[in-house]
């Protein structure tokens, strides 16, 4: 298979980028590569690579720009040819670190929507206590949403935590402010009874306090909460971490405390990084597009490459594009 990867987006491209490209060619022997960019800055960090073909541009969609605007002006791009191979048949995927909102409008207007998908949901795998982690859509594709929409959301989400994630019968959680079936607004109250004659594993209302704890494999809401609380799980985590740093370096005695649980704390940290995961799905596109985190790192951008070979393994699209189908018949 071919995946299509944009060398200039996120804090440290190329290197990290780059870097990530060559662990997954070294990791994956059924990989080819196309690898968008300036191919001055890609050959600092690269020799020569099996599988792996650099198609030179020095345009480039900066995090500051406007996304739909800068998909229409800067069709050469790295991103922009990035999904146009994509659409042409000449990648299966598409992986990006760079602007998320240009990453979405060019997976939606140049990848493409699957038949019958009303809105694409963005969708990480987000860290649990046990390891495990679950899959949480929409988290920001959509800022409004209806009952349908995340009727989609779980029926995507079901698909691909059973496919990639290898989860016999997932358990689809709605996120709400409460476990009772009547509790939230207008929107989850009607989508509840949708989830609940759905021909999936509906579990009922999960709580934003127990996510970590695990209470289903799979999590849908709406893209204005699921952003929210994606930013506050990240806040929370940064916040705590750095008041262990400060607490472990106040005095001679937590410094050398420091010292003994050093690695204790490094696994902890390792745990709660989503990266670790993957990047974030972008479902209902007739293609899987990666959105990998702006301050991907090497391991990360392997990852995220890691997540859109299984997904094209596995047929996660075309998966999600004969469901929705049946379903409408």
């Amino acid at each position: 298979m071919k995946l299509a990867v944009d060398a200039m987006g996120g804090d440290h491209a190329p290197k990290e980028i780059v870097l990530g490209v060559k662990r997954a060619l070294s990791e994956f022997s059924d990989i080819e590569v196309l690898l968008y960019g300036d191919e001055n800055q890609i050959k600092q960090y690269i020799s020569s690579e099996d599988r792996l073909t650099i198609i030179h541009t020095d345009e480039v969609i900066e995090a500051t720009d406007e996304p739909v605007r800068a998909v229409k002006r800067k069709k050469n791009a790295s991103m922009v040819l990035m999904a146009q191979a994509v659409k042409d048949g000449e990648a299966d995927a598409c992986i990006s670190a760079g602007n998320t909102g240009a990453l979405m409008t060019a997976g939606l207007f140049i990848v493409g929507r699957i038949d019958g998908i009303e809105r694409p949901a963005l969708a990480p795998t987000l860290p649990t206590l046990d390891g495990k982690g679950f899959l949480m859509l929409d988290l920001g594709a959509n800022v409004d949403a209806k009952p349908e929409h995340l009727l989609q959301y779980a029926i995507m989400g079901s698909i691909y935590a059973e496919k990639v994630r290898g989860i016999e019968n997932p358990r689809i959680g709605l996120l709400n402010i409460g476990t009772e079936d009547k509790k939230g607004n207008e929107l989850t109250k009607k989508s509840f009874g949708l989830l609940k004659d759905a021909p999936i594993h509906f579990v009922g209302n999960v709580e934003s306090r127990d996510l970590l704890e695990g209470p289903a494999d799979v999590v849908v809401t709406d893209g204005f909460t699921g952003n929210m609380v994606l930013k506050t799980i990240e806040g929370t985590a940064m916040s705590v971490f750095s008041m262990l740093k400060k607490t472990f370096t106040a005095s001679a005695k937590n410094k050398l405390a420091a010292g003994l649980v050093k690695n204790d704390l490094k696994q902890m940290k390792d745990m709660l990084d989503y990266t670790e995961y993957g990047g974030a799905g972008l479902f209902g596109l007739k293609a899987p597009v990666i959105k990998a985190h702006g301050s991907s790192n090497e391991v990360a951008l392997y990852n995220a490459m890691r997540q859109a070979r299984d997904m094209v393994r596995y047929n996660v699209s075309d998966t999600i594009k004969d469901t929705i189908k049946g379903s409408e018949g």
